[in-house]
């Protein structure tokens, strides 16, 4: 999960994932056993959305009973990065991982989400795209 930080501050943010509601977070302590020596002590931090769906994007999804939480996907970093090798720059990614589809249990708000639903109107049924993230789909 930590490579390395500084230590300039109390306390950091290792993982803020919003779409699993989980925030790990590390700082340094006292150690109890040792009290000139300090110990690497992490949060997790989990927020369990009540009247979680199935699907998020389906309202009439049955609710979600199961969470799953794999610190290994939570911790990774699918971002490319800038790196220099031999005086060349490439882009690098940090996991491996990063094209399985990611098991959202409350609205990403930096992601746009829709649904479908019938809508009657003058006697005749249209399936109409409705925007359940309006904040994420408008950029104004």
């Amino acid at each position: 999960v930590l490579a390395g930080f500084p230590r300039d501050s109390e306390e950091y943010v290792l993982v803020n994932n919003k779409c699993q509601c989980v925030t790990v977070t590390a700082k340094f302590v006292p150690s109890k056993e040792n009290p000139g020596e300090e110990i690497l002590e992490r949060n997790i931090r989990i927020l369990v959305p009540l009247q979680a769906r199935e699907n998020i994007s389906d309202p009439m999804s049955p609710l979600r009973t199961t969470f799953v939480y794999r610190m290994t996907e939570l911790c990774q970093k699918c971002d490319p990065v800038e790196i220099e090798l031999g005086g060349e720059i490439y882009q690098a990614q940090q996991s491996t991982s990063c094209n399985e589809h990611e098991t959202c249990y409350t609205y990403n708000r930096d992601k746009c989400y829709t649904t479908t639903f019938p809508l009657v109107y003058q006697g005749e049924t249209k399936n109409v795209k409705a925007v359940l993230t309006p904040a994420s789909c408008y950029a104004d």
